[in-house]
């Protein structure tokens, strides 16, 4: 069993949809974002970026203690590892899976998300943040079509963690103002991928639910709280989030 710590994001989603596709059996404990859930201990504990998604291993494979891991990428390649699935066995095929991997860690998903931020988010509009974050998601989705022609497949020739790393953060184009029609490529693998009965199972855990977004879940989410807790005003607990979804 996988306990899955989880918010209905894209880097939730990367691990909702690799357990899918794994067919590992996995328990959704929810992590109230907006509430501030991730700054309670006992996921800092596992977590200690306050960030989700994070895993625990009940069960890994040196049959020690239960092992967590933090970070979507690491965990993309922990259960690739785990199960030898989603990841090639020889060198040079594993190096260009974890290259496109850390790439979208390093730059697609944070680039997309400065995007989103600061056009759809920011309650002080910034042409200049607006249009420095807009130009590199329009630069990093050419990198990616190009990519994509060049296998005339899967991000890294066939299917793998590469592509359950991208596809989340692509589904974020129609918000944030870009058309797949000016990446064909891009577009031809997005429907691809969003076919696959295993993404669209992923994609129902935790089925985003449109809430108010108000001053405490701005402060949560966007680092205030992140702030008072570094300034050492932050340390009160809070209630335990939702409960746990088996899979």
């Amino acid at each position: 069993m996988i306990d899955l710590y989880f918010a209905a994001t894209p880097n939730g989603w990367k691990i909702s949809i690799m357990l899918e596709e794994l067919g590992l059996p996995y328990r959704v404990l929810p992590v109230d974002l907006r509430g501030g859930g991730q700054f309670e201990p006992g996921f800092l504990k596992i977590s200690p970026n306050n960030r989700i998604p994070a895993i625990v291993d009940q069960a890994p494979g040196d049959g020690g203690d239960p092992l967590s891991v933090f970070e979507s990428g690491a965990i993309l390649i922990y259960l690739a590892e785990k199960t030898g699935q989603l990841i090639p066995c020889t060198a040079r095929g594993r190096s260009t899976v974890v290259q496109w991997v850390l790439w979208q860690m390093s730059g697609f998903g944070p680039m997309l998300g400065q995007h989103g931020h600061f056009t759809l988010y920011a309650p002080e509009k910034i042409p200049y943040a607006i249009d420095r974050y807009r130009d590199e998601a329009r630069r990093l989705y050419g990198v990616l079509d190009r990519q994509l022609a060049v296998t005339g497949a899967y991000v890294a020739g066939d299917y793998s963690i590469a592509d359950i790393a991208c596809f989340p953060w692509a589904m974020t184009h129609k918000a944030q103002g870009f058309t797949l029609d000016d990446f064909p490529s891009v577009k031809r693998w997005y429907a691809e991928v969003r076919a696959r009965d295993q993404v669209q199972a992923g994609l129902a855990v935790g089925k985003f639910v449109k809430e108010p977004f108000d001053e405490e879940a701005r402060r949560n989410i966007f680092g205030g709280r992140a702030k008072e807790q570094l300034a050492g005003r932050g340390d009160a607990v809070l209630p335990k989030s939702g409960g746990a979804e088996a899979k």
